[in-house]
């Protein structure tokens, strides 16, 4: 029934103004979407991401979102820290912690958050 229908991520939020400058200037995301006063939309590589006005924002304590990068987590984590983005730690068996990068075997991930709470991951190889 659903398996030929595209998924997006939607990701809840308390102030849309702050998660648009964030997600729109920080990640570099393009809004599809109009002007919405309780959410946005935007494109993300072949899929899509939904942010939206929910009092619940920021109650999520696992991953919302994860992105895909394949050979680029460095180069993504590397930007980001220069725009500001503060990335978490974990303790994880088998994983070593690399600056900002956790790598268990050929597997690389680093987890940040957006203004909510919101927990995101860039994994890749």
């Amino acid at each position: 029934m659903l398996g030929d229908k595209e998924a997006i991520a939607t990701v809840a939020v308390k102030d849309l103004g702050a998660a648009r400058r964030f997600y729109e200037d920080t990640l570099g995301l393009k809004r599809t979407s109009d002007d919405n006063p309780e959410y946005s939309a935007y494109r993300t590589g072949g899929s899509s991401l939904m942010v939206y006005r929910s009092r619940y924002a920021g109650t999520n304590q696992a991953t919302s979102v994860t992105w895909m990068a394949e050979n680029g987590v460095e180069d993504i984590v590397h930007a980001l820290k220069a725009k500001g983005v503060a990335f978490e730690r974990y303790d994880l068996s088998d994983t070593i912690v690399k600056g900002d990068i956790h790598v268990t075997g050929d597997q690389k991930a680093a987890w940040f958050k957006d203004p909510d709470g919101n927990i995101h991951a860039i994994v890749g190889s």
